[in-house]
């Protein structure tokens, strides 16, 4: 069961995922290393790769909301993290389902930093209180996208499917 490495507030935006003065860094493969910048204790821990895949950082309401950038999925995916929050904006939200990260809607979670948390596809048990919440399904025509890592490798799924058919 993973754990909560990391909890922030309501309407984290974008430029504190992903700082604007990193844009120039704009491939998957190196927008990880800035993931939280600013946050220097939890960026070491993710540089240092102290951070298990599938571990979850806990958001509040609005979790993305301002630029559109894709780089603050991006550098979180490149972490493998689960993002649970109690809502996504629009555009992060959009990006999150084209890039496959994984991310849950979860409008009532309450955990803390180090709390052990049970994901399932109707709730969030945080183990560590022994509450439950309740998520908020991702339709199935967005899951299947996360579910294949993204808007790019469902396609080409789909395309190998229907050339071999």
């Amino acid at each position: 069961m993973p754990n909560v490495v990391f909890k922030v507030g309501d309407d984290v935006s974008t430029d504190v995922i992903y700082p604007g003065r990193y844009m120039a860094t704009v491939l998957p493969t190196e927008t990880p290393q800035f993931a939280f910048a600013d946050e220097t204790a939890f960026n070491a821990k993710l540089k240092a790769r102290q951070v298990p895949p599938g571990s979850v950082l806990v958001g509040g309401r609005n979790f993305g909301c301002g630029s559109s950038r894709e780089q603050a999925v991006s550098c979180l995916k490149g972490h493998e993290l689960i993002i649970v929050a109690r809502s996504f904006a629009r555009i992060f939200l959009q990006n999150a389902i084209n890039l496959g990260l994984r991310m849950i809607v979860c409008p009532e979670i309450e955990a803390a930093e180090g709390d052990e948390l049970e994901l399932t596809a109707g709730a969030v048990v945080n183990k560590t209180t022994g509450r439950q919440f309740s998520v908020e399904p991702m339709p199935q025509s967005r899951q299947v996208i996360i579910d294949a890592g993204g808007l790019i490798p469902y396609t080409r799924k789909r395309l190998l499917a229907q050339a071999a058919a």
